[in-house]
């Protein structure tokens, strides 16, 4: 693992994309890979691209991030994407996606699967932000697969949140609710040659002034690119303002209790199992699916199994 971390910090994307496999796919060699690089992270500023399927926000990312290369930047992007359930990987696909930006100078972009996870985002997509940053991205950004209530929790590992909606779709209002604008930095009204922009760009004005915040509404159409270079000169000037911000270490503590937590919630799972053995392990399933036993008690048994094997019993 030293050979391939130091192969990362040199930039090279090879590394940079076999280091991204390690995390995913080999939990063992990911623990240590990780502990080499974490001390190189904490450079990359990283922003999430959010709102419901349909709004464009795959085109706005490919214009925003065309945009960030062409001034110099690299720029790493993960495209969250719902899972197969026959393979266990990502059903659409950065290729096919982000074909365009995808040989630009500078730019690493890579698709994901969620595997389930709540909010779309996997324990494995936080190490591959990381490992993007050791590898001298200065910008990480994630394109994350819907909106949903669980969706919020990309706020937990970035820094600016974009959250993009459509007019006239209708689904401003499920967003709303679901809470998804709680966690924006900018709004982006997207496909804003559509009939019906005033009427969704004076409803977040509302929101603006029920919550006291001045959140920036930036209209675009990403397809013919209108608009799209303002968004990213926006998101620019928000990130320098937040790094500036007296806020920017509680942020930061919050990202890494989140992170910290993650890591132990999958590991404890993983030892938990092992410990179990899985024929036991599945019994345990099988009980609680039968309604024999329930969930909070299944729980009990796993945690007094650690114990006994902790203490030699």
């Amino acid at each position: 693992m030293n050979d391939l971390a130091k192969r990362v910090l040199s930039g090279d994307e090879r590394a940079l994309a076999k280091a991204i496999s390690v995390v995913e796919n080999d939990a063992d060699n990911a623990r240590l890979l990780m502990g080499i690089l974490y001390s190189h992270t904490g450079n990359a500023r990283v922003m999430g691209v959010t709102g419901p399927p349909g709004a464009g926000k795959s085109t706005l990312t490919d214009g925003l991030v065309t945009g960030f290369a062409s001034s110099g930047k690299r720029v790493g992007v993960i495209a969250v994407d719902p899972t197969s359930p026959f393979s266990g990987g990502a059903v659409l696909g950065d290729r096919i996606r982000m074909r365009n930006i995808s040989p630009l100078p500078g730019v690493f972009v890579r698709s994901m699967a969620t595997r389930g996870a709540m909010g779309g985002l996997t324990h494995a997509c936080m190490d591959v932000i990381d490992i993007m940053d050791a590898a001298g991205m200065d910008i990480v950004l994630i394109e994350t697969v819907g909106v949903g209530q669980d969706e919020v929790e990309i706020i937990r590992v970035s820094e600016l949140n974009l959250v993009v909606l459509v007019p006239g779709f209708g689904d401003e209002i499920q967003a709303i609710k679901a809470g998804i604008m709680e966690i924006a930095d900018i709004f982006v009204i997207n496909k804003a040659d559509r009939d019906g922009v005033e009427k969704l760009e004076s409803q977040l004005q509302y929101l603006n002034q029920l919550s006291s915040r001045n959140i920036p509404i930036i209209r675009t159409v990403a397809v013919s690119n209108e608009g799209v270079s303002e968004l990213g000169d926006a998101v620019l000037t928000t990130l320098e303002r937040h790094r500036e911000s007296e806020s920017t270490d509680d942020r930061e503590m919050e990202r890494a209790g989140y992170r910290l937590q993650n890591v132990l919630i999958t590991r404890f799972f993983s030892v938990a199992r092992q410990n179990m053995g899985e024929t036991n392990y599945e019994t345990l399933v099988s009980e609680v699916a039968s309604r024999k036993i329930d969930p909070y008690t299944a729980s009990d048994i796993v945690i007094q199994s650690l114990n006994r094997a902790r203490h030699g019993n």
